[in-house]
């Protein structure tokens, strides 16, 4: 694994440029929803990620919120409650 794969730090990092993209997408006059909506599933992707590296899981090399989730899950239950954010997001 690569140092910034195995750094939960970046991947969060990472995760906030997604936002501070939807961020300013959404003040455009014309508001690019494919966009928004594509760096929400990323920055979502990239936080389930920097939890998984954060607790010395391997990284799943996927973009499958849901394959994501239910290893997270596996980690702390509590957060199977954003399974169906997940599926939202994954649709």
């Amino acid at each position: 694994m690569s140092a910034p794969e195995s750094n939960y730090a970046a991947w969060i990092a990472k995760a906030d440029n997604d936002f501070l993209n939807i961020e300013n997408n959404l003040k455009a006059g014309r508001v690019p929803w494919d966009t928004v909506c594509f760096h929400a599933q990323q920055g979502a992707e990239k936080l389930l990620k920097a939890f998984l590296v954060f607790h010395g899981r391997p990284l799943l090399r996927t973009h499958d919120l849901i394959a994501l989730l239910a290893v997270c899950v596996a980690v702390d239950s509590g957060l199977g409650s954003l399974e169906e954010d997940c599926r939202r997001m994954s649709s």
